[in-house]
């Protein structure tokens, strides 16, 4: 993390030519288990990475907000924080945008000010990098303006910003998870209710592996908006609000009543409900190969039942299998991305090793592979030349 902050606050002088006053931090996000429920008010289970989103900023007097990613262009994207935010481009400042709009929705006000952003995730990886800008910008605007959101109207309004700016009808989790991170800790999420708990991981004893496939993948392609929809129009075949109402059983005796991939869709969602609760229960009692095992499943749900795998995140899951690591799986909306892992503690490197080999020798990609702990959520940093 060091780095990448020094490279945050050197990227900010030079673009600028004064120096930052704050440097915020938002990290990324994995998924262990409980994919694609959050939409449909289940459980998800999800932990901040110790990889993230960087800004460093510092107010302005003339009412700009001038916004640079490192690495990109030169000139940076200007907005007016004295006028109604709107979408824009490039696509990538539309998270940024939606979070300032959202804040004037809520009738506050925020200063003009100088934000170069940079970031240690893969794009399009499945890491949740959206939600972590989004927290980022945030947490940025808390900082300059000294004005604290409520930590859920926060997460709620970022996810505000996905819908709105982005196109991505995302759930509650990613923003959630990345907002209310705790270090040593997985987050229990029920979407529902909104409700949540820290529920803790013996570090000491396993480490979670992420496999970059380097498949890249984008939500707003029409892809995640059907499978949302699929999912909304089997609820209201099987007479609920959403298929968080319903459990597997009951999806079983309705079957002849749903078409075939409207059944497969609940299907996947209501046993991967009754999945995440047991490793909850797994994680709990230390028993890593009953929490792998339903890792396991979940992936074969996601690519049977689901259909958001694709190939190169299914032979990683069959690789990492036949190298008997506790459990892996594919983790975040799919069509690419990533696959996480969980290993033995002492084990992570040779296993990471011979799965970047295996996968190379494969596909003739160059996997992205780096073990992770549960990691903290926002953090605000004073550089070094405040």
């Amino acid at each position: 993390m060091t780095s990448c902050l020094a490279l945050a606050e050197e990227s900010f002088l030079d673009l600028t030519h004064t120096s930052a006053t704050h440097i915020v931090f938002a990290p990324g996000r994995v998924n262990l288990i409980g994919e694609h429920t959050d939409y449909n008010g289940g459980f998800v289970l999800p932990m901040a990475i110790d990889r993230g989103i960087f800004i460093a900023g510092r107010l302005r007097q003339d009412g700009q907000v001038r916004l640079w990613t490192v690495p990109g262009e030169a000139a940076p994207v200007v907005l007016d924080a004295t006028q109604s935010i709107e979408k824009g481009e490039p696509a990538w400042s539309n998270y940024v945008r939606g979070v300032l709009a959202g804040i004037q929705q809520d009738g506050l006000t925020f200063p003009g000010f100088d934000a170069v952003i940079t970031s240690n995730l893969p794009s399009g990886g499945g890491l949740s990098s959206s939600a972590a800008l989004e927290i980022a910008s945030a947490t940025l605007v808390e900082a300059l303006n000294g004005h604290i959101l409520d930590p859920v109207r926060k997460a709620l309004l970022c996810q505000q910003a996905e819908h709105e700016f982005a196109g991505t009808p995302c759930g509650i989790m990613d923003q959630f998870a990345v907002n209310f991170g705790q270090a040593g800790h997985l987050l229990l999420i029920d979407c529902q209710s909104q409700a949540f708990q820290h529920v803790p991981m013996k570090t000491g004893e396993v480490s979670v592996l992420v496999i970059n496939s380097m498949v890249k993948h984008a939500l707003n392609d029409g892809a995640y908006r059907q499978r949302r929809e699929d999912c909304h129009a089997a609820a209201k075949l099987l007479g609920v609000k959403e298929l968080r109402d319903v459990t597997a059983a009951d999806v079983e005796a309705a079957k002849a009543c749903l078409p075939e991939r409207l059944y497969l869709r609940a299907r996947h969602v209501t046993t991967e409900n009754a999945r995440t609760l047991a490793a909850v229960k797994a994680l709990g009692e230390g028993d890593w190969r009953e929490l792998g095992k339903l890792m396991f499943a979940s992936h074969a749900s996601l690519r049977d039942d689901f259909a958001v795998s694709c190939g190169e995140l299914d032979l990683i899951v069959e690789t990492a299998r036949s190298l008997d690591v506790y459990g892996c799986r594919m983790t975040g909306g799919g069509f690419g991305g990533c696959c996480v892992a969980l290993v033995p503690g002492g084990r992570a490197e040779e296993l990471a090793s011979q799965l970047a080999a295996s996968y190379h020798a494969a596909t003739g990609l160059e996997p992205d592979i780096f073990a992770t702990t549960p990691s903290a959520g926002p953090q605000i940093f004073t550089p070094s030349q405040a």
